[in-house]
């Protein structure tokens, strides 16, 4: 790891070819979303967010699923200047994002080519008929109102696995860049921090975050808050 400054990352981003976002919670704190991990107390630490967001405490205890999958919901919440900057990017840019985000920001700044690696809390599902239902809908229940079953949101939940088409869809967006740039994660969780090793020998890795983070690589870091670096792009 080597450190770097603002200029050498802003003229990485701008001289790029083909540039695929790896992104987490930190680059949606600025719009007003807090990272779930950060609600732990909503039940005064007696169960852990992976446990509420799992697929045993949406079958097993539906209330309790639903109580804290509303606290996620921001649907006032606007793209700032990082999702903003990336959607920019395309213009002159091969750009691709994959997210662990499953906030719909990226969409909602204009980026065309992102995979949503953990879903989306903005398409749901009837789990008895499996009809589409909309977000607006799930947020006044979770009961389908044509059936009655349970709605759930897209996203992947603790104790499930992940659809074969998204993982090839974020392991081709890593493997077509020249340059990986990871912002606002810890790069922690698998499969995500896994998908690291489907890059081109060649390409370079810029991390801009607040913190350090432990790859099989070398990069560049710029230890930053990343919507300040975004703001000169």
């Amino acid at each position: 790891m080597n450190h770097c400054n603002r200029q050498e990352a802003k003229n990485r981003l701008m001289n790029a070819t083909a540039i695929t976002f790896l992104t987490g919670a930190g680059i949606s704190t600025p719009s007003g979303i807090p990272d779930y991990r950060s609600l732990k107390g909503i039940y005064q630490g007696l169960e852990a967010p992976e446990y509420l967001l799992s697929r045993t405490c949406m079958q097993t205890e539906p209330e309790k699923f639903y109580t804290f999958v509303m606290n996620l919901y921001h649907p006032e919440a606007k793209p700032n200047v990082i999702h903003q900057k990336i959607a920019a990017l395309a213009t002159n840019q091969k750009i691709r994002v994959v997210t662990q985000n499953i906030d719909g920001l990226h969409e909602k700044a204009g980026t065309a080519h992102c995979t949503n690696f953990h879903g989306t809390l903005y398409a749901c599902t009837c789990r008895r008929c499996n009809q589409a239902v909309a977000w607006q809908e799930y947020i006044q229940s979770d009961r389908h109102e044509s059936c009655g079953g349970q709605i759930r949101p897209d996203v992947v939940l603790y104790g499930e696995g992940f659809q074969q088409a998204v993982l090839d869809e974020a392991m081709q967006a890593v493997a077509q860049a020249d340059l990986l740039v990871i912002v606002g994660t810890s790069f922690q969780v698998h499969p995500f921090c896994d998908l690291i090793h489907y890059k081109k020998a060649s390409a370079d890795v810029l991390v801009i975050n607040q913190t350090e983070i432990d790859l099989p690589y070398s990069y560049q870091l710029l230890q930053e808050d990343a919507s300040h670096v975004f703001k000169e792009l």
